[in-house]
């Protein structure tokens, strides 16, 4: 009876959490065997070389993150909430907000994969500009709609701050997010 081998999947996901944890410098095929008890050997049955497992990594990442929510969220009717669940899937507390988070830094250092970031960013906008624009007609607010929903989406990953007296952080995105989306104000709970 043969050994079962490690799936292509797990080197992948191995891969994405190496980055989150430790950055893209630490994705190598030695420690990724290590962490899944393995040898490196059935690393090649699916890839020929580091190069092309970091590729395989950043399409696992723009499918979930763009293709796999683009599909969920097209079950929503109301357009704000395809947003609110858009920022939910993708950018909160997360395994996706953390490899998105750790991509960011990836890209910094390289030029292609600041490339796939900016093709995943401008399909984010893209859906941000399609829905504020459902029920906002100002080309111009539109875009700074957009841009402020998706700033205060990564910013807020950022952000240190403390808040107003009484003021939680999530009462003060709760209300960021109804001025964005043009909704009232929901009552404090």
């Amino acid at each position: 009876m043969g050994v079962a081998r490690t799936p292509r999947e797990a080197w992948i996901e191995q891969g994405l959490q190496t980055l989150v944890d430790s950055g893209v410098e630490a994705v190598r095929i030695e420690v990724l065997a290590k962490r899944l008890g393995v040898t490196k050997g059935g690393f090649y049955g699916y890839f020929p070389d580091r190069a092309t497992l970091l590729e395989a990594m950043l399409d696992v990442w723009e499918h979930e993150s763009t293709d796999e929510v683009l599909e969920t969220i097209a079950l929503e009717d109301d357009p704000r909430d395809r947003i609110t669940l858009a920022g939910q899937l993708t950018l909160s507390p997360s395994r996706l907000l953390a490899i998105d988070l750790a991509i960011r830094d990836w890209a910094r250092r390289d030029e292609s994969v600041a490339a796939r970031l900016r093709r995943v960013d401008d399909r984010r906008m893209a859906l941000l500009r399609e829905t504020i624009g459902t029920f906002c007609s100002d080309p111009d607010e539109i875009e700074a709609r957009s841009l402020l929903a998706f700033c205060l989406a990564i910013g807020n990953q950022f952000l240190a701050a403390d808040h107003g007296p009484g003021r939680t952080r999530a009462q003060v995105l709760a209300r960021a997010a109804a001025i964005l989306l043009d909704r009232p104000a929901e009552p404090d709970r």
